[in-house]
């Protein structure tokens, strides 16, 4: 029975560049999970490839169709944005292991949608300060900087992934993000264990 996932952690965590090295790993033969935004594509994203852009009408459309398996919501600088998972053929679990970017409530909502034997975090920390160098540094490369919701995004992480919230949600092992090579060694471990 195929498994799936979840890289979890706050922004400026590495999660996309280990996503793209953990799916190079021939040995994973890991299948990507592309989520859904409402949110503007930037400079150095391609559609289909981090997110499926899609508009409110097609989201709406989704909505009406019975196909989101889970949906957030947040309110930024520039309006709202949502993000979530759809249930538009992706997933394959009898055939399939996956790998997806996800935030703690996604990985709450998958947990219940698909089972928790199913659903495994693979959380990813760096301490704060990295972190928001890193933020900053992603965010001078786009053609408009937009530095307010980089600190909204920034202190709503503090909130969001604080110690309460992790263990509720089982989190007690983290992949501490300062040497890319051992943390993307350590967790293609850990996944070649639950696989295998």
């Amino acid at each position: 029975m195929g498994k799936i996932f979840c890289l979890i952690g706050k922004s400026g965590s590495g999660k996309d560049t280990i996503f793209k090295r953990l799916m190079k790993e021939d040995e994973l033969n890991l299948k990507p999970i592309i989520l859904y935004t409402t949110r503007p594509i930037r400079d150095n994203e391609t559609n289909g490839v981090e997110y499926f852009f899609i508009n409110e009408e097609q989201l709406s459309e989704y909505r009406k169709s019975g196909k989101i398996i889970e949906l957030r919501e947040y309110n930024t600088v520039e309006g709202k944005w949502c993000y979530c998972t759809i249930d538009d053929g992706q997933f394959d679990l009898a055939h399939n292991h996956y790998l997806m970017i996800a935030t703690l409530e996604a990985y709450k909502n998958l947990k219940q949608y698909f089972g928790p034997e199913k659903v495994f975090p693979l959380y990813i920390h760096v301490d704060d300060d990295i972190r928001l160098e890193r933020a900053i540094k992603r965010e001078r490369q786009q053609s408009n900087p937009n530095y307010v919701e980089l600190c909204r995004r920034f202190i709503a992480d503090h909130h969001d992934f604080n110690q309460d919230a992790l263990k509720e949600c089982g989190i007690v092992k983290y992949y501490v993000n300062n040497d890319l090579e051992k943390c993307v060694h350590h967790i293609k471990e850990d996944i070649l264990a639950i696989i295998k």
